[in-house]
């Protein structure tokens, strides 16, 4: 009797106590040593024993109780440590198909097998102390019930609570950190006994845990072969609605390394939030996510990476001969430099023991301090950041590129885009040519290069000329030519949509793709083209008052020699004297706009950022300081209200048509379109006007910038009246 008790607590079953489910094998029902988990328990006294009375009968059934969670717990722990999948390639066909036919086969999981190690530590506790009982028992002449339940008191607050946790675990195929939540979620019991079994069950979870944080953020790898981590790879779309798998293999395999670089850095891996623990903040998460991706990058530069004292020597030399000798010294140093020697300079070894250290710390604690791994997490991310930053800044020259991008795409060089507009301004006046279009406007454009730009700015060889988009605003345009050849106006209006495509590219090489993403490139078009737009209007009017006022020179001469025709001469100029009162007004409008982006809006956040990139030594600092300037230029030159930048918009469309009509028109026929103009012209600055004086506007963060535009608009309250007097004009009715 004794030691049926005693196997029995081992979950071995006999004669006299049963296992209910083995009766299953009559019926020609199997019991896998892998099948799922009972719910119940199944371990009995036999029925056909009449020697033991009830109350003793309910003791041994509480205790062979124990022996049923041991069992249960026990296969668990052999099927969640089996690693036979791991050669599962040896198993024949046939053993295979019998295999998948009799149970269903589960997913490898690295934190059930840890789950498991723990468990195992607790059972082999439980079993020691069987043992201890039986030795005991045998020893000494005791009480065998009173004594077994004595010594195995503390397991019926362990192994019930235990085995319920399993059951959930595989009813709900829990993994990953799903399975270190519930396990964080089960510690708050109350119970001490149980709190220190679950204690030990989390450390071993941690322990993974921190292994993959290691591997992720000392090597910048990612070991998750079974999806647990809650840093996952995204997902490639091609691969689940491509045409075929081969043909994205082979868009795969022409990704260059730079390539391969910028996409795991932008769209390689993002966290996975069902496998979060939940005493991982997001902020951590997030730390983390940054600094394995930086880790990353700093340990697998690009083959083509070249540090800038390198750059600076290969470029001493002038003319095409000291090209190619500098193309040939490039390629004599370019294997050396791009290995595994740039990898450990941009991550000193040291640095990557230091972060290795300080995880090892956690992996050691006994306990998950949450305040401890947010420190070390937010250390490691600063050490990431700081020579990220150091690639970026000082090693790829950042500070030079956005001084380019500024001269380039924010019009800091006048020069050069005065001359290219006036080389082009002929050119712009005719609609583009969908085929040849963007050819032709890359004639002026090198042409002003030519003039203006030296051979000593590096950074205009990365700056290039394209027309994306024209073409149905064009075509519908000249289809209408011929209705309104007589009108200036439509033709011009045809040529404003067409050149209004003109846009800048700039080349970037790695690193900085990680700073300058299509996003901030695509914005910096934005303003480039809003700015350029405005030069060329500014232009326009200055050209049509030097156009007009030489032409009115010539005829004053002409009429001045013909005394017969002097006379009309002076009521021609007296005729178009309110036109020139309109042109500068327009003009007026213009200067002050483009002043104010240029030295207000542009050179003032210039300096702000510029500020920003000498104080700080992070990575993501710098990236959010580049990203608030760039919103401050698209705010506060009013690209992000729409109804701003459309009267902005239809201003310098009737600016250009005002000019280009003054210009063409030959006597005072076409007076009716030019006070059209002019009247428009009238109620779009006076509606801007009133826009820009709103209250929306007057309590929003662009306020000061706003105040100062306003000021410099408004300086003789002329706009003020003027708005005032259209609001409450009074048409006089025709007299009878």
């Amino acid at each position: 009797m004794l030691h049926e008790i005693l196997l029995a607590l081992v979950g071995c079953t006999g004669d006299l106590i049963i296992d209910e489910r083995e009766h299953h094998k009559s019926l020609g029902i199997p019991l896998y040593p892998d099948a799922p988990i009972s719910d119940q328990c199944c371990f009995k006294l036999a029925s056909d024993i009449s020697f033991i009375d009830r109350s003793e009968r309910d003791l041994i059934e509480r205790l062979i109780a124990l022996g049923f969670y041991y069992r249960e717990l026990d296969r668990f722990t052999t099927k969640s440590r089996n690693l036979s999948w791991i050669r599962s390639g040896d198993v024949s066909p046939s053993n295979r198909a019998s295999e998948l036919s009799n149970r269903k086969t589960e997913k490898p999981s690295i934190y059930r097998r840890a789950f498991a190690n723990g468990l195992v530590e607790v059972l082999s506790v439980y079993r020691s102390v069987v043992l201890q009982i039986e030795q005991k028992l045998l020893s000494e002449t005791m009480p065998i019930l009173a004594t077994v339940i004595q010594g195995l008191n503390k397991f019926f607050v362990v192994l019930p609570p235990l085995y319920e946790l399993v059951l959930e675990i595989e009813r709900d195929d829990l993994r990953g950190g799903k399975l270190l939540n519930l396990l964080h979620k089960r510690f708050h019991c109350g119970v001490p006994e149980l709190q220190a079994c679950i204690q030990r069950l989390l450390w071993h979870g941690h322990q993974v845990l921190y292994n993959q944080l290691a591997s992720w953020m000392v090597y910048g790898t990612l070991q998750d072969h079974h999806g647990e981590f809650f840093i996952r790879r995204q997902e490639d779309q091609n691969m689940e609605y491509g045409s075929s798998i081969p043909d994205t293999s082979e868009k795969l395999a022409r990704l260059s390394a730079d390539d391969t670089s910028l996409m795991d850095w932008h769209l390689g891996f993002h966290i996975f939030l069902d496998m979060l623990p939940e005493n991982i903040h997001m902020h951590a998460a997030e730390s983390i996510l940054f600094a394995g991706k930086a880790i990353k990058i700093l340990r697998n530069p690009s083959p083509g990476f070249k540090f800038q004292d390198a750059l600076c020597k290969q470029q001493t030399g002038k003319g095409s001969q000291n090209v190619h000798e500098s193309a040939a010294h490039h390629r004599f140093h370019k294997k050396p430099i791009s290995g595994r020697i740039i990898g450990e300079e941009l991550l000193p070894q040291s640095e990557a023991d230091k972060i290795e250290i300080m995880l090892q710390d956690l992996k050691e604690s006994l306990d998950f301090h949450k305040r401890s791994f947010e420190c070390s997490v937010d250390s490691i991310r600063a050490i990431a950041a700081s020579h990220l930053w150091q690639l970026v800044v000082v090693r790829a020259d950042l500070n030079g590129h956005l001084k380019a991008l500024k001269d380039y795409f924010l019009l800091a060089k006048g020069d050069f885009f005065q001359c290219f507009l006036e080389e082009s301004q002929q050119l712009m006046r005719l609609p583009p040519h969908q085929s040849t279009a963007e050819i032709d406007i890359i004639v002026p454009f090198q042409m002003a290069a030519i003039k203006t730009i030296s051979q000593e700015d590096k950074y205009f060889s990365r700056v290039s000329l394209r027309m994306p988009s024209f073409g149905i605003t064009v075509k519908s345009s000249q289809v209408d030519l011929s209705k309104t050849k007589t009108n200036a106006g439509g033709s011009s209006e045809t040529s404003l949509d067409g050149w209004d495509g003109i846009a800048l590219e700039y080349s970037v090489d790695w690193p900085l793709q990680l700073f300058f993403t299509k996003e901030v490139l695509s914005k910096y078009r934005t303003i480039f083209q809003y700015l350029l737009r405005l030069k060329r209007t500014q232009l326009e009017l200055e050209k049509s008052w030097a156009s007009v006022m030489h032409q009115d020179h010539a005829d004053f001469a002409r009429h001045h020699n013909d005394r017969m025709n002097h006379s009309t001469s002076q009521p021609r100029r007296q005729h178009f004297r309110p036109m020139w009162h309109v042109r500068e007004h327009m003009a007026f409008l213009i200067r002050n706009l483009q002043f104010y982006i240029q030295v207000d809006v542009v050179e003032s956040q210039w300096d702000f950022l510029q500020s920003h990139i000498q104080n700080s030594n992070d990575f993501t600092e710098l990236v959010t300081f580049h990203q608030e300037y760039l919103s401050a230029l698209i705010s506060q030159s009013f690209l992000d209200i729409g109804s701003v930048s459309r009267i902005l918009g239809s201003i310098m469309t009737l600016c250009l048509q005002f000019c280009w009509t003054i210009e063409n028109q030959e006597s005072s026929q076409n007076t009716c379109e030019l006070e059209r103009i002019t009247e428009e012209f009238n109620k779009k600055s006076n509606s801007l006007y009133t826009i820009l004086r709103s209250s929306r506007l007057a309590g929003s963060q662009r306020a000061p910038f706003l105040r100062r535009f306003l000021l410099r608009m408004n300086f003789n309250s002329f706009f003020e009246a003027t708005a005032r007097g259209v609001l409450n004009v009074v048409r006089p009715r025709p007299s009878q």
